[in-house]
């Protein structure tokens, strides 16, 4: 290969602009043209390439979000819109991808070897964690630091006022961040997706037989929780509790920004480089991972269809330390 592009797409994370650098600098020292890709999926439709080179990644490690910017694509869901990306791609001369996002990323650019031919290597980049084939995704971890100074920050009104504080976090479909950040921010209750049933045990914390004698709780809530968010959690509860008078706090979005940490800084430079030097190899259709601290490859359909479980030893602590 002599030439080829890096993009990013779906939600941003910290970390993504440390993995572009890895990408253009890897393949700098291979002599390869390198280009990005501006808004990813949409700017490949649309054309908005910008060549790349050392002073392009300059001073962006520490920067969070993307500077090639991302999107999701609608258009891309159409065949008319991946043949116009073809087109494009051709147009530039471009022999390969690499594509730094999600699931929604990698089923992308699966569909699109399958119907083009062009092939492509993926880095994880998701604050989720949810991808199968990586022990952590870039962004993970700092969205985990972010939620956790938060946890901590709102623990002080929370002891200050002795009262129940329930705390959103993102995890839509996987408890991830709510299961590490309330185990290092001490919560005393963590309800994710992947835990059914939890109903009873919260409203045993709360109201049962043998009531919590403390006077402030933490709990730590995924949005995707099988109960709903965090208001319809404290909604259900205050039916059964009618003087229950908690507090909510929806952290959002703030947990995708902010500067990477050390960890998610070095995770994205290795996994930038080891996708770049595995599409330069002929490896295609691949994601890159971290797993046991060793470079690994995943198939797309591996890393986007197999379920990525949670760790067993953390679920045990969450129900050791909950006394």
């Amino acid at each position: 290969m002599k030439k080829i592009a890096v993009f990013t797409s779906g939600g941003d994370a910290p970390g993504m602009n440390a993995c572009i650098r890895a990408v253009v600098r890897t393949a700098l020292f291979h002599n390869i043209e390198i280009v990005g890709i501006i808004h990813g999926y949409n700017g490949m439709i649309a054309g908005d390439f910008i060549p790349m080179d050392t002073r392009s990644v300059s001073n962006i490690i520490q920067r969070g979000g993307t500077i090639l910017k991302t999107s999701r694509s609608a258009e891309f869901l159409t065949v008319d819109g991946r043949k116009k990306a073809y087109d494009n791609l051709v147009k530039q001369n471009i022999e390969g991808i690499i594509c730094i996002g999600g699931n929604g990323t990698f089923a992308g650019a699966k569909q699109f070897f399958e119907e083009f031919g062009i092939p492509s290597i993926g880095a994880p980049g998701t604050i989720d964690n949810d991808l199968y084939g990586t022990d952590e995704s870039i962004g993970f971890d700092t969205a985990v630091n972010t939620a956790m100074e938060a946890i901590d920050k709102i623990r002080d009104t929370a002891e200050s006022h002795e009262r129940a504080f329930f705390i959103e976090v993102m995890g839509r479909h996987a408890g991830f961040i709510a299961l590490a950040c309330g185990i290092a921010g001490g919560a005393e209750v963590i309800l994710i997706p992947e835990q059914k049933h939890e109903w009873t045990k919260l409203k045993h914390h709360f109201a049962g037989k043998n009531k919590t004698k403390k006077s402030v709780s933490i709990v730590v809530v995924a949005e995707g929780d099988e109960q709903g968010g965090a208001m319809k959690i404290v909604e259900h509860l205050k039916e059964f509790i009618p003087d229950f008078d908690p507090r909510v706090t929806i952290l959002g979005h703030i947990q995708r920004g902010g500067s990477p940490t050390a960890f998610d800084r070095l995770l994205a430079s290795r996994l930038g480089n080891a996708a770049m030097e595995a599409l330069l190899r002929g490896e295609k259709n691949k994601m890159v991972g971290m797993v046991d601290n060793k470079i690994v490859l995943t198939s797309y359909d591996d890393a986007i269809n197999k379920t990525k479980p949670l760790n067993a030893e953390s679920l045990r602590l969450v129900d050791v330390f909950n006394v």
